[in-house]
């Protein structure tokens, strides 16, 4: 009897870690809020092709003349890439535009619908990570 406790106990535990990761991810609406839009321009300082968003950041001048550095969620790595993006689309420099919704808690981030170089017009493919698929 004590040994089939152990087992039980140890495979709940198994079971509690594994599942821990999913349970640590968030829904779009938990941070983001679709009803504030917002547009932002600025050149890229970073990017992190990370699980489970993809992040970039850029720096971006507000009212007062300031620098701002804003971070962007994208979707998945596995998403941003279905929409032909690659770890060289973006580099460090390059000047974009981001369309998207603000982050709930009014911090310098937001969820990316769209993605324009500023120099072209030429827009990346949309991976926003509001919708579940590519």
């Amino acid at each position: 009897m004590k040994s089939r406790t152990s087992i039980l106990l140890v495979m709940g535990i198994c079971l509690l870690v594994t599942s821990a990761p999913t349970l640590a991810h968030h829904a779009f609406s938990a941070e983001f809020d679709s009803s504030q839009p917002l547009t932002i321009q600025g050149n890229v300082t970073r990017i992190a092709w990370t699980n489970p968003h993809v992040w970039i950041y850029m720096n971006v001048e507000d009212e007062n003349g300031k620098l701002v550095n804003w971070g962007f969620e994208m979707g998945a790595p596995h998403q941003v890439r279905g929409q032909g993006w690659d770890r060289t689309t973006l580099t460090a420099g390059d000047e974009i535009i981001v369309e998207g919704s603000r982050a709930r808690d009014g911090s310098f981030r937001m969820n990316a619908r769209s993605v324009t170089w500023a120099d072209t017009g030429l827009r990346l493919g949309a991976a926003s990570s509001e919708t579940a698929t590519p």
